[in-house]
């Protein structure tokens, strides 16, 4: 099911003095997950970047999408939104990231996979916040919820809570520390996470029509033998497509991602991973794709 049959894509991307105009960009995060923007800014700023094809892909949750979608008709935008949801995944003890792209998100399957998504998010949270309790922080938890609203709590949330409480010096000390599976305090913090697996994410997606791409394969801490053991998965499970353009990715890390795609014949997505405004991944940032790889969205033309 091709939710979308219009767009011309080689011609928004067009590349013009080594620039893409009409950028696109794959994998955000809004305030209904772990981003700090709503999506109304999210669609502002990817307006001022150039981005004409935009992804949401919040935790666990499609929530974000028909407000931008309202949004954009309001205002009378030129961006073409497409929905996508980031679904956490457990593989072999690591959590791996699927998005889906393209889907619909009102799809019965779908929105029990969310339901089911959320209650283990939650569940999750609230064993940590204990966990955190009896480190010496008992207001983790609630501010934690406080803060993320309607939206997706995650580990992010608990980590902002820490800084600002000023129990870590920064937000990756709180999972170096506290929040992360190899932090010096784990034993009391980490709470594995019970999240469905890489197999039932992309069954769903394709349930709801989308396109399943297993995002920023570099950052799972995997050697190369496990990477390619992932990947082989991943495509044995019909997975689609491999995010093998991210913001801060050298010239090799990139060539290894497209020789992934090539070798298994999967497709490409590129997505910037925005949370926050920042220098170094804001949306839109270095996302050309490697000649030769066959980008996702040849999928819905």
């Amino acid at each position: 099911m091709a939710l979308l049959s219009t767009i011309d894509f080689p011609s928004i991307i067009k590349k013009q003095d080594g620039f893409a105009h009409g950028r696109v960009d794959l994998h955000c995060h809004s305030h209904c997950s772990d981003g700090s923007l709503s999506p109304q800014t999210l669609i502002d700023r990817a307006l001022n970047y150039q981005i004409a094809v935009l992804a949401i892909t919040d935790h666990d949750t499609v929530a974000g999408y028909n407000i931008a979608q309202d949004y954009l008709v309001e205002k009378n935008m030129p961006i073409k939104l497409i929905s996508g949801i980031e679904i956490s995944t457990s593989w072999q003890g690591f959590e791996i990231h699927i998005v889906g792209l393209n889907l619909n998100v009102n799809h019965v399957a779908l929105q029990q996979l969310i339901k089911d998504q959320q209650q283990a998010r939650e569940e999750r949270a609230l064993a940590m916040g204990e966990k955190l309790a009896k480190c010496g922080f008992p207001t983790v938890y609630e501010e934690a919820k406080k803060i993320a609203g309607k939206g997706s709590i995650t580990r992010a949330h608990f980590a902002k809570i820490l800084f600002q409480q000023g129990h870590v010096g920064t937000l990756q000390k709180a999972f170096d520390q506290y929040l992360g599976k190899k932090g010096r305090n784990t034993q009391r913090a980490y709470v594995k996470p019970n999240w469905c697996s890489v197999e039932q994410a992309v069954e769903v997606i394709h349930l709801a029509g989308g396109s399943a791409v297993m995002a920023h394969p570099i950052r799972y801490d995997l050697s190369a033998k496990w990477l390619r053991r992932l990947i082989v998965y991943f495509k044995e499970s019909q997975g689609d497509a491999l995010e093998v353009i991210l913001p801060q990715m050298n010239p090799q890390q990139r060539q290894i991602m497209l020789n992934y795609c090539l070798e298994y014949n999967l497709h490409a997505s590129t997505g910037s991973d925005f949370h926050h405004p920042n220098k170094w991944s804001d949306l839109g940032r270095n996302l050309i794709l490697p000649d030769g790889a066959i980008p996702v969205w040849a999928q819905w033309e």
